[in-house]
């Protein structure tokens, strides 16, 4: 009896230590990931997209601590806002000014940030002596150097450059660029092939705003195409984003994911911001050219934003990164036009002076509801599975 009751308890003890151990063993990979704790921007999406800023000569220098303590938390790609622009990096035809430009790239490389170069061929913020620039071989020779020096320069360190910015008109036909008339269309092809050569490993963009618009889109896609059956080296797209309350529509966006996306591209939504305020060529029977400076109705929020315009904001958000999410296999990067609503160009165009809101951290960079509300379709999306 005695030993009958002792190879019952053994059994017991047995089973239950065998019951024990199923149900705590060790967790997979997906429950890992999914119990990982997504706290901020970049933890949330770093699966799916980057999230990014741009920096200016303040957040560069890290003058702000607030900042400085924002951007490394929140954000895993810097695009440089000003300081790569013709008319800072290479202001006389014969120097070239690497002082900002060399920090930024020394902070995204001590942070570990993806780096996007802005702009090297745009029309606009060009140094003076460029409107002077009439001859054909003399602006092709400086062009060429313009882009080989500066790609060269930060080979292997900058990750990606917007090549060309904003060539387009709205209706999809190429701007009358101080570029297209004197080289014509043309070079378009011969920067993207400079910039390859100097940097094979960069990544290089076609970068505009309106491009998810149907007739501008339709101008950008063919352009491409035209690049691509030459064999030109272009990896991406990237859709500015400057949009307000009411548009761009989701249709509009998402057709653009998908068509620029079939094309083989990276899609990047590269200078993301959603203005809160009106704008002059809104209004019924205005004209654009009037001055609307100092205007209480143009401005309608100099001393805080109402709560019923931050659920609409939020609103906006939250329908835009559903979107992104939903095509996250598509899209590659997702970059806010400023850190903080104050640090936003939005204040001061297209009139001056303003208070807009358009971003996702206020002016004393505490998060607005906006944030929250993006931060949660984040930390919602299901982990990839291995």
């Amino acid at each position: 009896m005695h030993l009958l009751r002792i190879k019952i308890l053994l059994l017991l003890t047995i089973g239950t230590s065998i019951l024990f151990s199923c149900q705590n063993t060790e967790p997979t990979q997906k429950e890992l990931t999914t119990k990982k704790e997504k706290t901020t921007l970049k933890d949330a999406y770093e699966e799916h997209f980057l999230i990014g800023t741009t920096l200016s000569k303040q957040h560069i220098n890290q003058e702000i601590p607030k900042a400085a303590a924002l951007i490394p938390r929140e954000f895993n790609a810097i695009t440089a806002e000003n300081m790569m622009k013709w008319m800072n990096i290479h202001p006389a035809k014969d120097s070239f000014d690497f002082s900002m430009s060399d920090k930024f790239v020394a902070l995204g490389q001590q942070q570990e940030m993806f780096m996007v170069g802005h702009t090297l061929v745009w029309h606009s913020q060009l140094a003076d002596y460029m409107n002077e620039m009439t001859d054909k071989e003399a602006l092709e020779a400086h062009l060429k150097n313009h882009i080989e020096t500066i790609v060269g320069r930060y080979k292997g360190k900058i990750d990606g450059w917007d090549v060309v910015n904003e060539a387009l008109n709205e209706d999809g036909t190429l701007r009358e660029s101080i570029f297209l008339k004197v080289l014509g269309e043309e070079y378009l092809e011969k920067i993207f092939r400079w910039a390859a050569a100097a940097d094979p490993s960069a990544e290089l963009y076609y970068n505009d705003y309106n491009i998810e618009q149907p007739a501008k889109r339709k101008g950008c896609i063919e352009m491409i195409k035209k690049l691509q059956a030459k064999g030109v080296k272009i990896d991406g797209v990237g859709i500015q984003g400057h949009w307000s309350l009411l548009g761009a529509s989701i249709k509009d966006i998402e057709d653009s994911i998908l068509e620029f996306a079939a094309l083989g591209l990276k899609v990047d939504f590269t200078e993301l911001d959603i203005t809160v305020l009106p704008n002059p060529w809104d209004l019924k029977g205005a004209e654009v050219s009037q001055n609307f400076e100092g205007s209480p109705f143009m401005n309608p929020y100099p001393e805080g934003l109402p709560d019923s315009v931050q659920v609409k904001l939020a609103n906006r958000y939250q329908s835009l990164f559903e979107l992104f999410v939903k095509h996250k296999d598509k899209i590659n990067r997702v970059t806010f036009w400023g850190v903080h609503d104050g640090h936003s160009w939005l204040n001061n165009w297209p009139i001056k002076d303003r208070t807009n809101y358009p971003l996702l951290f206020d002016r004393e960079f505490n998060p607005k509801p906006a944030y929250f509300e993006v931060l949660k379709i984040g930390q919602a999306i299901d982990p990839p599975v291995n």
